[in-house]
């Protein structure tokens, strides 16, 4: 009796591990092949911006044969070290920005019934509410319901035929607050928009392989391998970046002046330098389509900007109605310049200018471009991993693999001989086929991973030993060795 493969399959399985030797093949020349990916990162980027990008970049995409897979199993966050945050998001922000919307309309809706109704006021109330007191007592009863007509219909799977809004009496007070299911709808937009701006925001950075994820009710976990610190982590994705353009009013140097009515105080770039300006803004930063770091007539770091067609006719029109007056640019809250319009600017596009270093205006312009966060972070946590920490751990993770595979071999070989050989190789391409489906995936590696690859290795030969020994039982029985095998 003859062992008989059929010829399909044969070429099936050689087919598979010669497309999983070439996959993973790249990951022995890891940093040529990396240096190689980098460049063609940049010039694609290069090319999308409509720019050239520098001698080198072309340069370095020789160092790997185009016609060869380039994909890379990514080193996790212990093996290439990298930064480690755990951040909160202040989903009472959003509470507050909520009620400070909901304030005019109900101011209007009240207005109209002035005569039954009185004056209207806003009380001081926390930030998830909203008081509102009206001076005639026997309209109140009037004025809960136009409240309450304020409400609308929740906009989730889960809230569907409830409000939004709840209005209640306390006293002689209306209290105006987010109802259960928009709270849990409003908590969920937030944390996926907080999510999509921080993965943007870090992708625009140009690292690879980040982890961003979310954490409970108001946490997000982000870990980013080879990053330099927490620190340069927090400043490209810590800052909210809410940009407006605001109408200067008046400057001081008075901290604790008041700015008037629907007017905000606001600090500049400059200690004891304050702007009054205009609470609802001209533009904000999501009318911006795009933001590139520039420089100015005087080459000093720079950020360029371009609105949309809405952002750059409101932009024109209130700069040629303001020539010669100064506007404000402000920046969570702060006003980084404070340029006078010398013309009308109607091309929708324009720079602004600070006491910004180069790496400030390239930071500044990638979250610009991202956009600006739904509410603020405070970080819980975080930790910094040095790339020599993570080069330690490679080099652990190298030393074990291969005292692993060596002692298993010398075992097999002396154990099982020739067939103890064909386990050694099919253990290799073993190894091969894994770390070419990692390749092709995109998969990342991480430290417990090399110790399930070693775990790997003794689960693979444990199954060659348990055939081998059957088929020496076999043997023993004076089966022919092709009946012992095929049994075995």
């Amino acid at each position: 009796m003859t062992l008989h493969t059929p010829l399909w399959k044969k070429i099936v399985i050689w087919g598979l591990i010669a497309i999983g030797v070439i996959m993973a093949s790249p990951n022995l020349f890891y940093n040529r092949v990396e240096t190689r990916n980098d460049a063609a990162a940049a010039i694609a980027k290069a090319t999308a911006a409509g720019t050239t990008a520098p001698a080198e970049n072309a340069a370095a995409l020789g160092v790997w044969p185009s016609f060869l897979p380039s994909a890379l199993v990514n080193l996790g966050l212990d093996l290439r070290g990298g930064a480690h945050l755990l951040a909160e998001v202040k989903l009472a922000d959003v509470y507050k920005q909520r009620m400070n919307s909901v304030w005019p309309e109900a101011r209007d809706a009240l207005i109209a019934m002035r005569d039954t109704v009185g004056s209207v006021k806003r009380e001081p109330s926390p930030p998830e509410q909203l008081r509102i007191s009206v001076a005639k007592p026997e309209g109140l009863q009037a004025a809960l319901t136009a409240v309450q007509g304020l409400a609308s219909n929740v906009v989730s799977l889960t809230g569907v035929g409830q409000k939004d809004l709840n209005a209640v009496l306390d006293g002689q007070t209306i209290v105006v607050t987010l109802s259960d299911a928009e709270k849990v709808a409003t908590d969920n937009r937030t944390m996926q928009q907080s999510l999509e701006i921080i993965r943007r925001r870090v992708d625009a950075a140009g690292t690879r392989e980040p982890s961003i994820q979310r954490e409970g009710t108001d946490r997000i976990l982000i870990e980013v391998p080879g990053i330099g610190s927490a620190e340069e982590l927090k400043a490209i994705i810590g800052t909210t970046a809410k940009l407006t353009f605001n109408e200067v009013l008046n400057r001081t140097s008075d901290a604790n002046a008041s700015p008037g009515a629907h007017n905000l105080l606001l600090p500049g770039t400059q200690a004891g330098e304050f702007y009054i300006v205009d609470e609802s803004p001209v533009v904000t930063g999501e009318e911006l389509t795009d933001a590139q770091p520039s420089f100015d007539q005087n080459n000093r770091p720079a950020v360029s900007f371009k609105f949309n067609v809405g952002g750059a006719r409101k932009f024109g029109e209130y700069t040629g109605a303001h020539i010669g007056q100064p506007f404000a640019i402000v920046l969570d809250n702060k006003v980084i310049s404070a340029p006078t319009i010398q013309s009308a600017i109607t091309g929708g596009s324009g720079i602004i200018t600070g006491n910004f270093t180069l790496e400030e205006s390239t930071n500044l312009a990638v979250l610009l471009r991202a956009g600006a966060l739904p509410a603020e972070m405070s970080f819980l946590e975080e930790r910094t991993v040095g790339p020599e920490l993570g080069q330690d751990s490679i080099d652990a993770g190298k030393t074990a693999a291969v005292v692993g595979m060596g002692l298993v071999s010398l075992f097999m070989i002396a154990s099982y001989g020739l067939f103890g050989t064909f386990a050694v190789v099919a253990l290799i391409l073993n190894m091969a086929l894994i770390f070419g489906c990692l390749s092709m995936i995109g998969g990342t590696l991480t430290l417990p991973g090399i110790a399930g690859i070693v775990l790997t290795i003794g689960m693979a030969v444990d199954a060659n030993v348990l055939v081998y020994e059957r088929i020496r039982e076999e043997l023993r029985t004076a089966h022919t060795p092709a009946r012992a095998i095929e049994v075995g």
